[in-house]
C-alpha cells in the first residue's frame, strides 16, 4: 500500500488506555490516563533505550517540545528489547541520562505497546484532543510532518473548542551532585590522568591519576555546537599529534580536544544528522555524520564507530576527508568484504597492530576489522543476530552477551569486552576461541582502559570510574540465554502480503523528479523462511512466499520514502526522508494472518 493523501480524517479510532506495571516518571508520582491528557494533542513516543534511532527521535521531539508546550503532551512508553531494558532503574537511569523532560511510562511487559499494535522501535502515535488516534509514524526523519499536523490539530480543536491550553504535567526529578554523570568513555593521557566523557553534563573531565580526583572540566555544561560546547559525547582516541578526537554524538561531529591549550576544534560533521542520500563522503566538515559513538585510531587513520547508521567511517587528518569505510546501513549481523557487510549499531572501538575490535551493540557481538588484499573485510568472534543474547561463557560459538558497548586489547592480544546490559567485563581470546568472565556488579559499563597491571572501567549507571586488578583466573558465571521477549505474529503458510503504509504529510507528495522516491529491503532469519520476495525493490507492497517446513524466524523489513513540499511554484521544494527498519518475529501457523502491514507514517486503512 503506497499512497501520497492524507489519511482520511474520518477513520475514528479511540486511543487505548496507557498501562505500565513499572509506573510513571517525570510526574512527581501521579499516575497519568489519557482522560488527564483529554483537551490537549498527546503524542506517544515509544522508545527503548538502547536504541540509538530512538535517541535520534528524542532529539528530533525537543523542538516541537518547546514550541507547542501549552497544547502538546508528549509521553514516552519505555517498551524495552534487552531483559536489562525491564528492570525499573535502569529506565529511570535512563530518563536522566538522555535528559527526557516529559512523562514516561514504565512498560516492562509490553503491555501498551501490544495495545497499540506496535511492530518497531521508535515508533510515534498523535492522539487528538478527544482521544482519537489520528496518526503513526515509524522510525526517525518525522518532525516536519508532527510539526505540521499539531498546526492543524491547534486550528480544528480550537474553532471546535475542545483544545485545552496551559501547563503539561511534566515535573522535574531532583538533581543529584555527583563528579560525573554517566561517563560514557575514557582515554589515559600521556602524563598518566584520565579523559573522561561526562556524557550526560555535555563536557570532558580530566581525572588524576586516582581515577577519582577532578583536575578539570572542559565545555559549558549547556548542550550546544559552539567552540566551547559539546552534546552527549562519548568515543575518545588519542591522535598521533598528541590532540584527543573526540565523538561528539549528538552534534553529529568531530572534535578535536588539546590537552596543552584546552581549545576545542571541529575536525568532522555539519552539527546535523546524515540522511539517506547525502554525501558519504568528502571533505569532512561539509559532509554530516550519524551519532558517531566511538573512536579509534587504525591503519593511518582515524575510525569511527557510526551507530546512527551502522557503519563504521573513517576520517583522514592528512587530506581532512571522511568517507564509509564498512556497512551497508542495514542493520543486522553480516561478515564478509567490509562494502557489504551489515553492523548494527556499532559502539565500541579498539585497535591492535592488525585488528580493529568492534562492539557491535545490537547484535550483542563482537567483531573485527582486518586487512583483506587492497581492502577489509569483517568478521564475528561472538554473537549470531539481533535477537538472541544472555550471559554464556565458552566456546565463542555458543557464548553470548547483552549489548555491549566498549571494547579493550589487552596486553596477551586477547580482549576485554565492556558486556554493558550484563553489568560484566566480558574477555576474548583470540587463540582458544573461549570468552570468559573477568569481574561481575559493575553498573553498566560502558569502557574500559589499561593503567599498568591494572584495568579501570567507566562504570557508567555509577557515575565513576573504577579500577579492578586484572585477574589471572576467570570469574564463573551461571550461564543465562534470552530471547527478545516480543510475542511473534501468527501468520499463514503460503503468501504473505507484505503492506508498507505511507501516507505523504499534509502539503506534500512524494519526489519523483528523478524516479521512484521509495525502497523496500526484505530478509529473513533464517534465510530459508522465504522462498520468494526476498530483496530490494521500490513498491512498498511485496508478496511474499513462506518456505514449506520453516515454522518461525523474523522477518527484516527496511523501507525508506521520500516527499517534497507540494508547491507548484517553488523552484527548489524542501524534501524529508523517512525511514525505518522492522525485525518482526514470525510464527507460521493454520489460521494465522494473510497481510502483514508495517506503518511508516500515516494510518493503515
Amino acid at each position: 500500500m503506497n499512497t501520497a493523501s492524507p489519511a482520511p480524517r474520518s477513520a475514528r479510532l479511540r486511543a487505548p488506555e496507557l498501562i505500565g506495571k513499572g509506573g510513571w516518571l517525570n510526574t512527581g508520582g501521579t499516575a497519568l490516563s489519557l482522560a488527564d491528557l483529554r483537551g490537549r494533542i498527546a503524542i506517544i513516543d515509544f522508545w527503548t533505550f538502547c536504541c540509538v534511532n530512538c535517541l535520534h527521535v528524542l532529539d528530533e521531539l525537543r523542538e516541537l517540545e518547546e514550541k507547542h508546550r501549552d497544547t502538546v503532551v508528549i509521553i514516552g512508553v519505555h517498551s524495552p528489547k534487552f531483559v536489562h531494558e525491564a528492570e525499573h532503574q535502569a529506565v529511570v537511569d535512563a530518563v536522566e541520562r538522555y535528559e527526557v523532560h516529559h512523562p514516561v511510562l514504565d512498560d516492562p511487559e509490553l503491555a501498551t505497546w501490544k495495545q497499540y499494535a506496535v511492530r518497531a522501535w521508535p515508533t510515534l502515535v498523535v492522539i487528538d484532543p478527544e482521544g482519537y488516534i489520528v496518526a503513526q509514524h515509524a522510525g526517525e526523519g518525522h518532525a516536519h510532518a508532527l510539526e505540521a499536523l499539531v498546526g492543524e490539530l491547534e486550528a480544528e480543536h480550537a474553532a471546535k473548542g475542545t483544545l485545552r491550553r496551559g501547563e503539561g504535567p511534566y515535573v522535574a526529578p531532583e538533581p543529584v551532585a555527583t563528579d560525573l554523570r554517566f561517563p560514557g568513555k575514557a582515554v589515559r593521557l600521556p602524563g598518566g590522568t584520565f579523559l573522561v566523557s561526562d556524557s550526560t553534563r555535555h563536557q570532558l573531565v580530566e581525572l588524576a591519576a586516582d581515577a577519582e580526583t577532578v583536575v578539570r572540566r572542559v565545555g559549558t555544561g549547556e548542550r550546544g555546537f559552539g567552540p566551547e560546547s559539546l552534546s552527549e559525547p562519548q568515543g575518545l582516541a588519542l591522535l598521533p599529534d598528541g590532540r584527543v578526537v573526540v565523538a561528539d554524538t549528538v552534534n553529529h561531529a568531530l572534535r578535536a580536544y588539546d590537552p596543552e591549550t584546552g581549545a576545542l576544534t571541529t575536525l568532522a560533521g555539519t552539527g546535523r544528522q546524515w540522511m539517506q542520500g547525502q554525501p558519504t563522503s568528502g571533505p569532512a566538515t561539509e559532509t554530516s555524520l550519524s551519532s558517531p559513538w566511538d573512536v579509534a585510531w587504525f591503519a593511518g587513520r582515524v575510525w569511527i564507530a557510526m551507530a546512527g547508521v551502522h557503519q563504521l567511517w573513517t576520517y583522514d587528518p592528512e587530506t581532512g576527508t571522511v568517507e564509509v569505510a564498512a556497512g551497508t546501513t542495514n542493520e543486522g549481523l553480516v561478515d564478509g568484504p567490509a562494502a557489504e557487510a551489515w553492523f548494527a549499531q556499532p559502539s565500541g572501538l579498539a585497535a591492535t597492530e592488525d585488528r580493529l575490535w568492534v562492539a557491535d551493540s545490537e547484535t550483542s557481538a563482537l567483531r573485527w576489522v582486518e586487512r583483506d588484499g587492497d581492502g577489509f573485510a569483517v568478521r564475528t568472534a561472538v554473537g549470531t543476530g539481533l535477537f538472541d543474547f544472555g550471559h554464556r561463557d565458552g566456546d565463542a560459538a555458543q557464548a553470548l552477551l547483552q549489548h555491549p558497548l566498549g571494547v579493550t586489547a589487552l596486553p596477551d592480544g586477547s580482549v576485554a569486552v565492556c558486556d554493558t546490559y550484563n553489568h560484566a567485563l566480558r574477555r576474548f581470546d583470540p587463540a582458544t576461541g573461549e570468552v570468559t568472565t573477568l569481574a561481575t556488579d559493575l553498573r553498566e559499563p560502558s569502557d574500559a582502559v589499561l593503567a599498568g597491571d591494572d584495568i579501570v572501567v567507566v562504570e557508567s549507571a555509577r557515575h565513576r570510574l573504577t579500577r579492578l586488578r586484572l585477574p589471572e583466573e576467570a570469574v564463573r558465571v551461571e550461564a543465562v540465554v534470552h530471547r527478545t521477549q516480543r510475542a511473534a505474529t501468527e501468520i499463514a503458510p503460503g503468501r504473505l502480503r507484505l503492506d508498507v503504509v505511507f501516507q505523504a504529510p499534509a502539503g506534500q507528495k512524494l519526489d519523483t523528479r528523478y524516479g521512484p522516491s521509495t525502497r523496500l529491503l526484505v530478509s529473513s532469519t533464517p534465510p530459508e523462511l522465504l522462498a520468494e520476495g526476498a530483496g530490494a525493490g521500490t513498491d512498498l507492497g511485496r508478496d511474499l512466499v513462506l518456505a514449506d517446513g520453516v515454522t518461525e524466524g523474523v522477518v527484516h523489513v527496511s523501507a525508506m520514502a521520500a516527499s517534497c513540499d507540494d508547491d507548484p511554484d517553488n523552484e527548489y521544494p524542501a524534501c524529508h526522508m523517512h525511514q525505518q527498519d522492522w525485525g518482526v518475529p514470525v510464527r507460521v501457523a493454520p489460521g494465522g494472518a494473510a497481510r502483514l502491514p508495517l506503518v511508516l507514517a500515516g494510518l493503515d486503512g
